[in-house]
């Protein structure tokens, strides 16, 4: 049986619903080698991660999923193989925007609540074990104060960008993050392409980040259909870029989405989690 893992899944720490501990057995029941936290701009649940991977068979990897900009669109670099003494700069790096996006976040709010939906800082804020709570964690009240039926209406209807109650938060570039990433020894991953940037753009974009030090982009991954992953698959050779993948699994947050396997039809290869660990300075 061929060995599998999946690099790309969230905690509670961030918009996810599962404990970082629970995450690990989940993995073990899911018979994953290997599995990483890439909580959003966070490092806030690798400590727990970190110490449940030491009474596990599962391999853990400390990661960070960060949110950031190239050309007004919105782009999402994944960090892996972080080691612990550089987790405070992650917290560090992003802080500017965590302030940013609490601004975002209060003037959602304010919104919203201008406009007759009764949700608080507090109700959102109850959803995570992080410092700070986002749109998922705003959707997930909408949702059981019944103003919506699913989180992904909340995110297609009330949360959208440029239907008049949010407005996105300034992002760090992409660009910047790859060179934070590189710089203390981590692997730099571009998530999920092809569903932020056309190929056209993704163009445009790789030769800049790949010389910023971009080691890979995620091939496999729960969205992409047959085409999105051989489309993938051809940047990433044609660059000289290494491949990774994942489940981005969310627990309740994204219902449906499996860990390893994300609608059924996913699977990530052992290799991968061992190309991404030989593109850091990590030592397991």
């Amino acid at each position: 049986m061929e060995l599998r893992c999946d690099l790309h899944c969230h905690s509670n720490f961030s918009d996810g619903t599962s404990s970082p501990s629970d995450l690990v057995k989940l993995a073990e029941a899911q018979g994953l080698s290997a599995l990483a936290l890439t909580d959003h701009n966070t490092s806030g649940g690798l400590k727990e991660f970190m110490e449940a991977g030491r009474n596990s068979k599962v391999i853990t990897v400390p990661g960070c999923e960060f949110s950031t900009e190239w050309n007004r669109k919105e782009i999402h670099i994944v960090g892996l193989f972080f080691k612990e003494e550089y987790w405070q700069e992650i917290e560090d790096f992003v802080e500017m925007m965590h302030i940013a996006k609490r601004n975002s976040n209060e003037r959602l709010l304010e919104n919203l609540n201008r406009a007759g939906y009764q949700v608080s800082a507090q109700e959102a804020a109850a959803l995570t074990d992080g410092d700070d709570f986002n749109r998922a964690h705003i959707a997930r009240v909408l949702m059981a104060k019944g103003y919506v039926s699913s989180v992904a209406e909340a995110f297609d209807g009330l949360l959208k960008e440029g239907n008049g109650f949010y407005t996105p938060a300034k992002r760090i570039t992409s660009i910047a993050a790859i060179r934070f990433i590189k710089v203390y020894g981590a692997t730099a991953i571009m998530a999920h392409p092809l569903l932020n940037l056309t190929y056209s753009e993704m163009l445009d974009f790789l030769p800049e980040a790949k010389t910023a030090g971009l080691d890979a982009i995620e091939t496999r991954y729960t969205e992409f259909d047959e085409e999105m992953t051989y489309n993938a698959t051809r940047l990433a050779q044609n660059f000289g870029l290494k491949q990774s993948g994942g489940s981005d699994f969310h627990g309740k947050t994204k219902p449906g989405i499996n860990m390893g396997t994300g609608r059924g039809n996913l699977l990530v290869p052992f290799t991968f989690y061992e190309d991404m660990l030989g593109c850091s300075k990590y030592d397991r």
